[in-house]
């Protein structure tokens, strides 16, 4: 896209207002808070969240805002059993139910049977938690219907998640969204990494375009450390073994699932030339449960998996500063910058509407 588009303060405005203001975006994975009273914070746009399991163990969001002077209540992730604003103590239930406020018995306007967090919008889709602040948006399940059959056999929602990290990346968000969505860079920047069991002639586009999402199909050598189907693994035959999917739900979902693990990014951008990811890793249940030492693998996985984040950081910060400079101008893409291509509709469309 031409550079206007990564630097322009006028479309970073229209981005909050037309698209993270409005769209559904993924906080993270709903097996992370398996428990009643587990929450984890997170942000859409400039609106603070918190995402809990409820009491009836449902995964719901409130605004992570005091109703009583608007204090940011908690930062982080845990488990808890009431949500008490650290300003004055107001003290909330996992539901969001104001239950306790000290002082406030003098005061003839106050009724605490009519206060409560104000509620974010909360979807739960093949095990991953989308939230809009749009209450006119339509369902999660409808938007991704296609992408449901796509992924089915891989059964995504049974993965167990066994890291999850926030970072702040100085880049635009679109670029790292650019990059990590084409494979066109992995045999060159991931050569010492992922980019060594990818053949990159085999990688497969969908045939149609879709509203909301695109993905492609990319296939592992049977030699690679990770990324092709435990021995366990009944779900899935044939080539789909070796098989990983790659979706980009937009604006900033993306993830690689593969039949023995996913990882993903989840962005919101700060500003022009910062974007926050929430980065995550899950491994496939059996590939978990045959493992000799469940610590090891972990950790080698997850090293692993950071090492390409690595590779990718110093490539997307100097494309921002690359296309800071007076004479950039963009090049001719490659079929395997085709979700690139969509990217870039998508934009339009989103922005021009």
């Amino acid at each position: 896209m031409p550079p206007g588009m990564y630097h322009d303060p006028g479309i970073a405005a229209l981005e909050q207002d037309r698209i993270f203001r409005r769209d559904w975006q993924c906080a993270g994975r709903a097996e992370s808070i398996p428990d009643k009273g587990d929450w984890f914070s997170w942000q859409i746009a400039d609106q603070p969240v918190l995402v809990v399991r409820d009491s009836k163990g449902a995964v719901r969001a409130h605004a992570n805002v005091c109703r009583h002077r608007m204090t940011r209540l908690m930062e982080g992730q845990g488990n808890c059993r009431r949500i008490v604003c650290p300003y004055h103590a107001w003290t909330y239930d996992i539901d969001g139910k104001l239950v306790a406020a000290r002082h406030m018995e003098r005061s003839q306007a106050f009724d605490a049977g009519g206060i409560a967090l104000a509620p974010v919008r909360c979807e739960v889709w093949h095990g991953w938690i989308y939230l809009t602040l749009d209450p006119q948006a339509r369902p999660v399940a409808e938007l991704l219907a296609p992408l449901g059959a796509i992924v089915a056999d891989y059964h995504m929602e049974d993965y167990v998640e066994v890291l999850r990290q926030d970072h702040l990346w100085d880049t635009n968000w679109k670029l790292l969204t650019e990059n990590f969505m084409e494979g066109y860079h992995l045999p060159v920047t991931h050569r010492k990494t992922v980019g060594a069991y990818f053949p990159a002639e085999e990688t497969e586009f969908g045939k149609e375009d879709h509203e909301a999402f695109t993905y492609q199909l990319f296939q592992k050598t049977t030699d690679a450390p990770i990324g092709t189907a435990h021995a366990d693994n009944t779900r899935l035959t044939g080539r789909w073994r070796t098989t990983s999917v790659m979706p980009t739900v937009f604006p900033g979902h993306m993830y690689v699932l593969a039949p023995d693990h996913l990882w993903y990014l989840s962005l919101q951008p700060r500003g022009i030339g910062q974007v926050a990811i929430r980065y995550g890793v899950a491994f496939a249940p059996e590939r978990l449960a045959a493992a000799n030492d469940r610590e090891r693998l972990i950790k080698d996985a997850t090293d692993f998996l950071w090492d390409v984040n690595l590779e990718d950081r110093d490539v997307v910060e100097a494309l921002f500063a690359g296309t800071a400079s007076p004479l950039a101008e963009p090049g001719p893409l490659s079929w395997l910058e085709k979700e690139n291509h969509d990217f870039a509709g998508w934009l339009a469309r989103r922005l021009t509407a």
